[in-house]
């Protein structure tokens, strides 16, 4: 009897001291770090492509900028986007990675500014997963979430922080029809 409260005791003691240590994991939030004022783009300035929802900033109008995305985990929920990364398609510039176009054919994807983190997930893959199949993709660009509503940036508003901006090819994978396009929740992580 005397073993058995002994054990009893024991076992009290460890739960206590268990939850006690234990810290709960709070995930990392991101804010916005600024603002930018969209520029009106001059007529005719803004590509307009039928995959595109929106890519005309509205004049004068505040868009939130970040530095940061939500932490990465081996399953984070973000948003998908279609992006077009062929010469005059999307922001108009070679991929920042490897300063090249991409085809609509190539699996490849553009990260929001604190996920692409200073070029580290350059080139390297990703698991995309969605509307219940997966795909591996090649981190090839930026979608710049500290910038945006300019020329350079085709008047698009700046990124948010939670994009993951992929080619025609990457939503074909994912058995998504091209003009169904836009916008869709999905999970990634790094490959």
């Amino acid at each position: 009897m005397k073993v058995c409260s002994t054990i009893i005791l024991l076992i009290c003691f460890l739960l206590i001291a268990t939850e006690c240590y234990i810290v709960e994991a709070k995930p990392k939030t991101c804010k916005p770090s600024g603002k930018v004022r969209a520029k009106k783009p001059p007529p005719g300035q803004c590509l307009k492509f039928p995959r595109y929802a929106d890519c005309n900033c509205i004049g004068g109008k505040l868009y939130d900028i970040y530095k940061c995305s939500p932490e990465v985990s081996n399953h984070t929920k973000v948003t998908l986007t279609l992006n077009g990364f062929a010469e005059g398609d999307g922001g108009g510039v070679p991929a920042k990675c490897d300063k090249k176009y991409h085809s609509d054919n190539e699996l490849v994807v553009a990260l929001s500014t604190g996920w692409f983190n200073k070029r580290k997930r350059c080139l390297k893959y990703i698991n995309i997963y969605g509307n219940g199949k997966s795909v591996k993709a090649k981190v090839v660009d930026e979608c710049d979430s500290t910038k945006g509503c300019d020329e350079q940036h085709n008047y698009q508003p700046p990124c948010p922080n939670n994009i993951v901006d992929a080619s025609i090819a990457v939503w074909r994978a994912l058995g998504v029809p091209v003009d169904q396009g836009g916008e869709m929740d999905i999970y990634w992580s790094d490959a």
